[in-house]
């Protein structure tokens, strides 16, 4: 801003006087000291003056109260703001002015997505029967929580095949549905169906015609009923012991059913390890499913699962090899099912 020197060398050839006179200097800054605002400046100059020598001063005294006077006051406000990122109506009588919202220095708090109360309860567990000759077939499917909740969502199938002299219940007792519950409900897996078939006919004369049964009235019958995603990708075959036996030998004979097959402690069946490496030579790469095979070391079936799985390595075999501490029962099994449930889920991705 001007000294107050300078604005009184400003009024005096503002007013007209002579700027060599004490008195037009003494006049100027009283004006000055004491006037608020510019028309006082003016107040004392003769009307035979004003018409002639007023208007330049005029002019260039609006230029300087405008060059230092800022050109807008807020007005301060004594209510109480609005909170950052919402907008207060104002009345609708006479001019309405939006507020001035400036940016929160705050992060924005965003709600995480409640998760679904039916996710922590377990799934449901349903008994049926296929007819198929001789007598009829039965079998167990675990359905994942939320099943009831999703009408209209279609899920992957998990075949679990049992191993000989036991029931279609046995990967239950094993824990499979409970582990799937969990693994579920915690979002570490998708859902899924898993289907238990039994074989009763093992120690019948007909009892390699499960195989049969499975392929040509179980599979077609559940994937009717139930809501899987009946596609190659999206199916996959497992068993343990005369179980893991059958899902070889199904699942090399219909490579364009099974995406994946688990071998879990496999008793391969005699006609199968006589050709199993030609079998794996036959299937074209395209159609290779993905292996799991694992084994106890103190498993009576421990040599040809190393034989297998050097085989699957020399055929460049997408394949995951356990050889686990352990034997051929059931507490190896059950410790292993969370493992298996894992892998297979994985290839749903």
């Amino acid at each position: 801003m001007p000294t107050k020197s300078a604005l009184v060398g400003i009024c005096v050839g503002a007013v007209g006087l002579e700027p060599t006179t004490p008195a037009s200097q003494t006049r100027c800054a009283t004006g000055l000291r004491h006037t608020p605002s510019a028309l006082s400046i003016i107040g004392n100059v003769s009307a035979r003056q004003a018409p002639f020598r007023l208007w330049p001063g005029l002019v260039f005294l609006a230029w300087f109260l405008l060059a230092c006077v800022p050109l807008f006051h807020p007005r301060a406000s004594t209510s109480t703001p609005a909170p950052a990122g919402l907008f207060t109506p104002q009345p609708t009588s006479g001019p309405v002015s939006l507020p001035v919202v400036l940016p929160s220095l705050t992060p924005p708090i965003v709600a995480s997505p409640t998760p679904r109360s039916c996710l922590q309860q377990p799934g449901q567990l349903v008994t049926g029967e296929v007819p198929t000759p001789i007598r009829p077939t039965a079998f167990l499917v675990y359905l994942p929580p939320c099943y009831d909740e999703s009408p209209d969502q279609r899920y992957p199938v998990l075949y679990l095949l049992h191993g000989q002299t036991y029931t279609a219940d046995q990967w239950v007792r094993l824990g499979a549905p409970a582990t799937a519950d969990r693994l579920i409900g915690d979002g570490v897996i998708s859902p899924f169906i898993m289907v238990f078939p039994e074989d009763r006919y093992w120690n019948l004369e007909v009892g390699l015609r499960f195989g049969q049964y499975l392929l040509n009235e179980v599979m077609p019958h559940v994937e009717q009923r139930f809501p899987i995603r009946a596609e190659r990708p999206f199916r996959a075959i497992g068993g343990l012991s005369r179980g893991g036996g059958w899902a070889f030998q199904l699942g090399l004979t219909h490579p364009e059913l099974f995406a994946s097959i688990g071998l879990h402690s496999p008793a391969i069946f005699d006609v199968d390890r006589l050709t199993f490496k030609q079998r794996l030579q036959r299937i074209p790469p395209d159609l290779r499913p993905r292996i799991y095979l694992d084994i106890g070391e103190n498993d009576r079936e421990r040599n040809f699962a190393l034989l297998l799985e050097q085989a699957l390595t020399r055929y460049e075999w997408t394949h995951e090899w356990h050889l686990n501490s352990g034997a051929h029962d059931e507490p190896y099994w059950r410790a292993q099912v969370e493992s298996y449930l894992l892998w297979y889920a994985a290839g749903w991705r």
